[in-house]
């Protein structure tokens, strides 16, 4: 057989996703690429700026709040949404808002392995969240009843690691352990340039 007539093998190599995404822990929420096969394993920071930044309700009506901070899984949040969606199929039209993604590389070293960084092998997607984050809502163009969407967050909640607790969009925003008033949360935002100069009489 001739070289013109021989089948060709591929030659380009396969993208660090496609490989990434053969591994054992393999879920639908994974990025198409990324810039690093690899992360560092970091410990999660708490918001010392003051931000209130993605603490409230944004996108539907109802949704749960994270009580402390956590690295979810890809699995993990798929679970709570089927969950989250299973109970919400008698409501026609009711909307799932996932706010956060596994974008995050979670290597594992095997057995038997030496010390040093750098030596796992991927194993599954996952995204750090900070303690306040809210993680799932629930809305669309219908009313929700408020028993029907609480009982449908506690059960996406027992599918996550983490406590979390049920917010409104009448809900204060939360910074750390302290959930902030009206007035305290728009000094926050603010900042301290806000406050006006007083007058001399």
């Amino acid at each position: 057989m001739t070289s013109a007539a021989r089948p060709s093998l591929r030659t380009t190599p396969a993208s660090p996703t496609s490989q990434l995404g053969s591994a054992r822990h393999k879920s639908n929420l994974a990025p198409r690429r990324t810039k690093y096969r690899k992360a560092h394993k970091i410990t999660i920071p708490f918001n010392t700026g003051g931000s209130t930044k993605g603490t409230t309700v944004q996108e539907g009506v109802y949704g749960i709040r994270l009580l402390a901070p956590a690295r979810l899984s890809a699995k993990q949040l798929v679970a709570a949404e089927t969950a989250l969606k299973r109970k919400l199929k008698v409501v026609k039209g009711a909307q799932v808002f996932l706010r956060v993604f596994p974008d995050i590389p979670v290597c594992i070293k095997g057995n038997e392995t030496r010390m040093g960084k750098g030596k796992g092998s991927f194993e599954y997607w996952a995204c750090r969240a900070n303690m306040g984050k809210v993680i799932f809502e629930i809305g669309g163009p219908v009313e929700i009843r408020p028993e029907v969407a609480k009982e449908a967050l506690r059960l996406a909640s027992a599918k996550l690691p983490v406590p979390t607790e049920f917010v409104t969009t009448a809900s204060a925003p939360r910074l750390g352990n302290k959930v902030l008033q009206p007035a305290a949360a728009s000094s926050a935002t603010d900042g301290p340039d806000s406050t006006p100069a007083p007058t001399s009489s």
